[in-house]
């Protein structure tokens, strides 16, 4: 197989499983109502079918990544597809709430191991002066997922059943397994012993402090339950970094953060995603709840805000070998702030459509410039525990951005009437955009040059950023 076959089939394998796992991350949304229904589901409980995929996901990116590099990363790669898609079958079949949500977190621990190989076949598969374009077309395709997630999920769940959002990606992981074995590259990363207290320590840590926020309305937040479960959650996240500072081979070394370019690109990631996230749980709900769009009106409704990283990621990640992702990145947050906040102004039962389009041409400007910070902070022999990091920030961002914002619209509104519904979710998605707005500030305090492979030694400074 020649190098430009070899390329052409890993671009192709790695870009439908990062679609597969991406999508699930939002394609219950539009589905959340009839859930709700159907199954007889909580606010707490229809949290959970959302974050028990993401905060599996989140958690465990990082063992993903480390599996990859000491057993094979085409291997790990093959049996993370086999996972998830027997997570799948399992969602597929839930004949209760909780039994989906058990399926849901099996699926994330499939996608976490997925994910973070995506990211390192492909830049493997490229010579280093094409990797920003390859990591913009890994951005779009992405982008492309979340963009079609809550449309895929309306547009099955009124042609024919919310099981089928699951359903459809068991022939697709059926594919991709044998092909993955039998035409991807195998290759290896660092090897050495798994940080098994380190999973430990952030696994219980996130989970506690994430139990707390979603309970918190229900069970009073001066509750011992939810004290006791957020105080204890970040004993035991503190516990884990001091545990990481000192492990002789640690999940996430401590001293990537000593990049200010590696810091703030994640720092970025984590309260972009905190602010979409949250925003879209709630708003796939406006459209049918309030609004009475069905399934897929609303699918269809969040698409212009949603499609865009299609069509500009690719560019951007381009543009990122030119011109300063700081301000690429930085622009595009504040304008995905200044859109949640339009949204959040706005809203009523009675609102006009046309008022709500806010243009996700901010969110697409996010993707792929920061992939390629966060891999050019750190040596190339390092590129896998650099994105299972930065893909664990962003993913808890989704985690805490449903747990918080959902919090919000619980205390200020609730389902109780449309302008209820209308109230909680107006005031959730302006945290959202303040939350969104700091992301952009931290994106803007990024160093002018892209990091040096080595971490710390700053490149020149490219074309526009000097003239700017």
């Amino acid at each position: 197989m020649t190098r430009r076959t070899s390329t052409l089939w890993t671009f192709a394998i790695t870009s439908l499983a990062l679609f597969m796992v991406s999508l699930d991350n939002l394609v219950v949304t539009t589905a959340i109502p009839v859930i709700r229904a159907d199954l007889g589901a909580s606010l707490e409980q229809l949290e959970w079918t959302v974050n028990a995929y993401t905060l599996t996901f989140a958690v465990l990116l990082l063992t993903g990544a480390a599996l990859g590099d000491r057993f094979g990363r085409r291997r790990m790669f093959a049996l993370g597809l086999s996972i998830f898609t027997l997570g799948s079958v399992a969602a597929a079949v839930a004949p209760s709430i909780e039994a989906l949500n058990i399926a849901r977190a099996v699926q994330g621990v499939g996608g976490a191991i997925v994910m973070p190989l995506t990211l390192t076949l492909r830049s493997a598969a490229v010579p280093p002066e094409k990797r920003g374009l390859a990591l913009g077309a890994w951005g779009g395709i992405g982008g492309l997922a979340i963009a079609f997630g809550p449309l895929v999920g309306g547009a099955v769940v009124e042609g024919i059943a919310w099981q089928w959002i699951f359903w459809l990606n068991v022939p697709l992981g059926l594919v991709l397994v044998p092909l993955a074995l039998r035409r991807l590259e195998e290759s290896h990363g660092p090897g050495g012993r798994f940080d098994l207290p380190g999973l430990a320590l952030v696994s219980a840590g996130l989970f506690g402090i994430v139990w707390g926020l979603v309970r918190g309305n229900g069970q009073g937040w001066s509750s011992p339950e939810i004290v006791g479960s957020l105080a204890a959650g970040a004993i035991l996240v503190a516990g884990f970094v001091l545990w990481e500072l000192r492990a002789q081979a640690p999940m996430l070394p401590m001293r990537f953060f000593r990049s200010r370019s590696f810091a703030l690109a994640n720092t970025s990631s984590f309260l972009m995603f905190f602010g979409m996230f949250g925003s879209i749980f709630l708003l796939a709900q406006f459209f049918q709840t309030v609004q009475g769009y069905s399934p897929f009106g609303a699918g269809l409704r969040i698409l212009p805000w949603t499609l865009a990283p299609m069509f500009i990621a690719p560019l951007a990640g381009a543009l990122s070998d030119r011109i300063s992702p700081r301000l690429i990145i930085g622009t595009g947050l504040t304008l995905q702030a200044v859109a949640l906040a339009w949204i959040g102004l706005v809203s009523t039962p009675t609102v006009p459509y046309s008022e709500l389009i806010a243009a996700g041409v901010g969110m697409a400007l996010f993707f792929a410039p920061v992939a390629n910070v966060v891999l050019s902070a750190v040596r190339p022999s390092e590129e896998g525990k650099a994105s299972g990091a930065n893909n664990t920030i962003r993913e808890l961002g989704g985690v805490f951005g449903v747990a918080v914002l959902a919090a919000v619209f619980s205390h200020v509104g609730g389902y109780g009437s449309l302008e209820a519904f209308s109230d909680g979710m107006n005031t959730a998605v302006l945290v959202g955009a303040g939350v969104v707005s700091l992301g952009a500030i931290a994106a803007f305090a990024m160093p002018a040059r892209l990091p040096s492979a080595e971490g710390d030694v700053e490149v020149s400074a490219p074309p526009l950023e000097q003239a700017a």
